[in-house]
């Protein structure tokens, strides 16, 4: 049986998520500006346009923002009149961000805070809730992001999900990976949620709230 590999990530992104000339942009200069190529992979950012595009989400908070590429295809999906949060501590990521929502005509919708995630979540409650939360930013911090959104969100995603397969090595204590394991094992359990993973690139955890 063939398992997921580069083919088949190429095979679906060629038919379901094809970058446009913006987004190639956005890549292209994040690596010009010497950011981390950690970019999810183009079919996982249609999952997240179509996740907000289900919802009909018109509020979304993103941590971790890196060069806006995620949160580019996250703001596509949103509703007419959507608002997109992307919290970034690193100031010259914020800054390539920024220039890169403008580049693609999104920077109305799309407000870049810069600091610490754990720091300005408390004040973020206040402007949700949040009809989807991404989170991709350091690993460590997974359970205590995920223990925020699980108050205060509709729906939660969040990236590298499987550290590579590491999760599965019981022998492999490093601190993110452990924090990795604890994120989704709360996740699943997480009452008045269904969740899974979706196996594309380094696991992508979705998970949605139950009607009351």
């Amino acid at each position: 049986m063939v398992t997921y590999n580069a083919e088949l990530s190429a095979y679906i992104s060629h038919l379901f998520a094809p970058e446009d000339a913006i987004l190639r942009q956005i890549r292209q200069r994040a690596s010009e500006e010497g950011l981390p190529q950690i970019n999810i992979r183009p079919e996982e950012g249609r999952l997240l346009q179509l996740l907000a595009a289900a919802l009909g989400a018109r509020r979304a908070l993103e941590i971790g923002t890196l060069g806006g590429y995620s949160g580019t295809w996250i703001a596509r999906g949103l509703a007419p009149g959507g608002h997109l949060i992307t919290v970034e501590v690193d100031a010259h990521h914020a800054q390539v961000a920024r220039a890169n929502f403008a580049l693609a005509g999104l920077q109305e919708m799309v407000e870049v805070v810069e600091g610490d995630a754990l720091q300005l979540l408390p004040g973020l409650a206040r402007r949700g809730p949040y009809d989807l939360i991404f989170i991709d930013a350091e690993k460590v911090n997974y359970p205590r992001y995920l223990a925020w959104a699980l108050q205060n969100g509709r729906a939660i995603a969040a990236h590298n999900v499987f550290r590579k397969g590491r999760i599965l090595d019981r022998e492999d204590r490093d601190p993110a990976v452990d924090a990795i394991r604890q994120f989704n094992a709360a996740l699943a359990q997480a009452p008045g949620w269904i969740a899974t993973i979706f196996p594309a690139g380094d696991g992508m955890a979705i998970g949605v709230r139950q009607a009351r």
